[in-house]
């Protein structure tokens, strides 16, 4: 019983990666585990309590949101104390998923994200889910969950993740094709029966492709498609700073996009 693992700091951002991973657990039948990380060593008794109470509190309002939406999910709370980074590290070989938020408040947020949630993208040991709050922006009528398929080690895995995600959240999924070397600007045959084989196995998803050489990132910075989620491989955990970086960024026009690094 491997929970979903998130990283509690009292930012909204945070609520929102709680929220995120409610149906991650359910569908598996797994815990949601809220986890509020505190500083190793304290200056003072002051400081750790006052630690260990911003934790609490982080974890109260955290609980509360999730419980307000009603859904059947476990949820455990957990305090450890240690560098955020390493905590979640270690605590990532015995989890389904970990979800942090992209932004945060203050220097409880910048315990949990910014560089912890790149050290996350890159040597978590399980799926990590790095997620944007809510945007001021109207719902659309579309909004794509989006994955790159290459014939590179392991692409099947993520490219099922993402269907899986989409099939989750009855959401569209358009599919990039192919190597940048190998593509031209035509459609490539061996590309075109890949997405159609995913769509048998995904019949309630609706799958669309588009060959191009770019990738993620690239693709999305000159195309306004409303994109809710990137999923992306190890190997492409680079492109996290670009896919969620801060709001009026000039490589940034997704404010919605969260993104899955699968491994």
């Amino acid at each position: 019983m491997k929970p979903i693992l998130v990283g509690i700091d009292g930012s909204s951002a945070a609520v929102a990666a709680a929220l995120w991973g409610i149906d991650e657990a359910i569908t598996r039948g797994v815990p949601l585990r809220l986890i509020s990380v505190v500083k190793p060593t304290h200056e003072s008794p002051e400081d750790y309590e006052r630690d260990i109470a911003h934790a609490q509190k982080s974890l109260l309002q955290a609980r509360l949101a999730v419980e307000a939406l009603g859904k059947a999910v476990t949820i455990e709370t957990d305090v450890p104390r240690g560098p955020a980074g390493s905590v979640l590290l270690e605590a990532s070989s015995d989890a389904e998923m970990i979800c942090v938020g992209c932004v945060g408040i203050g220097r409880y947020a910048r315990s949990i994200v910014g560089s912890t949630a790149t050290e996350l993208a890159e040597e978590a040991r399980c799926p990590v889910a790095v997620l944007r709050t809510e945007s001021d922006r109207p719902p659309p009528d579309i909004n794509w969950i989006v994955v790159r398929m290459t014939d590179a080690p392991g692409n099947d895995i993520v490219v099922n993740y993402a269907a899986a995600e989409a099939k989750l959240r009855r959401a569209p999924m358009l599919v990039l094709g192919g190597r940048p070397e190998e593509l031209t600007e035509h459609a490539d045959g061996e590309f075109e029966r890949r997405v159609a084989e995913w769509r048998q196995h995904y019949p309630e998803v609706r799958v669309y492709r588009i060959t191009t050489k770019h990738a993620i990132a690239s693709y999305l910075s000159a195309n306004d498609e409303r994109v809710q989620l990137a999923v992306i491989g190890g190997d492409e955990a680079g492109q996290l700073a670009q896919l969620v970086g801060p709001q009026g960024h000039p490589l940034f026009r997704h404010p919605e996009c969260s993104v899955l690094v699968v491994r």
